[in-house]
């Protein structure tokens, strides 16, 4: 086993928590999971399962997380963020394991990876999903989630390196849960607009490409991000599972967040 704490964040993940719990198995010395308050069976799954489970009150994204790097007692050298819903593929449980057993890893702070995206049963290679590169292996004490709302990264202080392996992303919950939690996600990203509008990502790309979103025109720039994603990142390559994905992701969800805006600003207006 690698020398590494997962660290998973959990409400209602009866569906999911097992076998994110055996994925993490493949590199973990120790499983905590974070739970804010299940009804459901996830804690009595995760406890069978081996995981060692923790309450806190849900906070947010980054708060939950750093409370777990703060409070419960992390004695590894390396820290796994790793969601219910993702599964640590072999390919990169194998790459990860071969990092840190070498002195590679003695000059690495975080390592980044890539995500493998399943919707409807089918992977989504196209429309961009499997391009962007992101941080969730780290050195204990390297590492912390930015205070955002939503859409939070994992900043480490060092230096960090790229790894070709997947996590994979497979939720069980089917389209109805996707749906309702995103719409929760755009009232999150309603309130990150208008108090966290400077706070736009982990690094400088992402803060420029979502600053250049935000002043395009507003509903505009919903059908020319579907059309980028849908078009010119071959999105339409995927068949059907990838045109409901995208047409959900880049164009559905993109278009309530705009509604909100406008009903944000419509009531500012009236008071």
């Amino acid at each position: 086993m690698a020398d590494i704490t997962v660290i998973i964040l959990t409400k209602n993940e009866e569906k999911n928590i097992e076998k994110c719990i055996i994925s993490a198995k493949k590199i973990a010395a120790r499983i905590l999971v974070v739970d804010s308050g299940s009804t459901d069976k996830t804690i009595e799954i995760a406890k069978s399962c081996g995981a060692e489970v923790f309450y806190h009150e849900w906070k947010g994204h980054a708060a939950q997380f750093n409370w777990a790097l703060d409070c419960c007692g992390i004695m590894t050298p390396w820290v796994f963020r790793l969601d219910a819903d993702e599964r640590i593929s072999e390919a990169l449980a194998d790459e990860i394991k071969d990092k840190l057993s070498k002195n590679i890893s003695d000059t690495v702070d975080g390592y980044q990876m890539r995500w493998r995206v399943y919707f409807m049963g089918k992977w989504i290679k196209h429309g961009g999903t499997h391009k962007p590169y992101f941080l969730r292996l780290f050195r204990y004490g390297k590492g912390r989630v930015e205070n955002k709302l939503m859409d939070e990264h994992i900043i480490v202080d060092g230096n960090v390196e790229k790894l070709t392996g997947d996590l994979i992303h497979y939720d069980y919950k089917g389209l109805d849960t996707w749906i309702s939690k995103h719409i929760w996600y755009s009232n999150l990203e309603l309130q990150m607009y208008q108090t966290q509008n400077n706070m736009t990502g982990g690094n400088t790309s992402q803060k420029k490409k979502r600053g250049l979103y935000y002043r395009m025109p507003i509903f505009l720039r919903v059908r020319l991000y579907y059309w980028y994603r849908y078009y010119v990142q071959f999105g339409f390559l995927d068949g059907k599972a990838g045109r409901i994905y995208i047409y959900l992701q880049a164009y559905w969800y993109r278009f309530v967040v705009d509604a909100k805006i406008c009903e944000a600003q419509y009531y500012g207006e009236k008071k």
